[in-house]
């Protein structure tokens, strides 16, 4: 007799939860999920949760020294234009005069 549905997950939930399969799950933007598509066609993984899994594993294999610089976050560095310094500073300064004739 062929087993149902219920039996079929049952027994797979058994069998992951026997191994200490746990799900894990992953929020990202486009960019991410596009970098991720790039990474598994260069390799030729066709899974999403094999290639994340072997990142992982490839990633503690290098210890901390090698997996830390890969784990840092890249730091955005913001510039401000000399016009908006010099639109920012005129802004400032006439403020600063409409207060001062406020108080008057």
């Amino acid at each position: 007799m062929a087993k149902s549905n219920a039996e079929r997950s049952a027994k797979s939930a058994a069998k992951k939860k026997s191994r200490g399969v746990e799900e894990i799950r992953l929020h990202c933007l486009s960019s991410t999920r596009q970098a991720l598509a790039e990474l598994m066609a260069w390799s030729g993984i066709e899974e999403q949760g094999e290639a994340i899994t072997l990142m992982i594993h490839h990633l503690d294999g290098l210890g901390p020294g090698g997996a830390l610089p890969l784990l840092t976050p890249p730091r955005h560095e913001f510039v401000v234009s000399p016009i908006v310094v010099r639109k920012l500073d005129l802004a400032f300064k006439l403020n600063a005069i409409r207060l001062a004739h406020d108080d008057q």
